[in-house]
């Protein structure tokens, strides 16, 4: 059993920076790969994932070049560092943990979810 709890959101100006967390229980951290989704006006939606050990990352094409993700396996966190914000990155971030070691952009593969955690990018 996992649990997740992300944070970091808030308001903030296009153009600007926000860095989410996700906190995460257990002792086996690093045996799950790692996804980043959003939520906006429905449907969840695939921005990035991570692998266990940090060492393979992959974003949904609006993002890539703006958001990083990475983890500290020491510290059950993985984090979601989001630069040059804009308006349309406006949604609900959750944070999801899938067995296996990979991450994937599949929603229905991952077993554990946080509460999420609110983002709006004014203009």
């Amino acid at each position: 059993q996992v649990q997740l709890v992300e944070s970091g959101g808030g308001l903030v100006q296009a153009g600007g920076s926000l860095r989410l967390s996700c906190a995460a229980s257990g002792r086996t951290f690093s045996s799950y790969g790692m996804g980043w989704f959003r939520q906006a006006r429905g449907k969840r939606s695939f921005v990035g994932t991570i692998s266990g050990s940090g060492g393979i990352t992959y974003y949904a094409d609006s993002v890539k070049g703006r958001f990083t993700i990475s983890r500290d396996n020491a510290k059950n966190t993985v984090y979601l560092q989001m630069n040059s914000l804009k308006p349309e990155d406006t949604a609900v971030y959750y944070c999801g943990a899938r067995s296996g070691w990979y991450g994937s952009r599949l929603e229905n593969e991952y077993a554990y979810w946080g509460q999420g955690t609110q983002v709006t990018v004014s203009s």
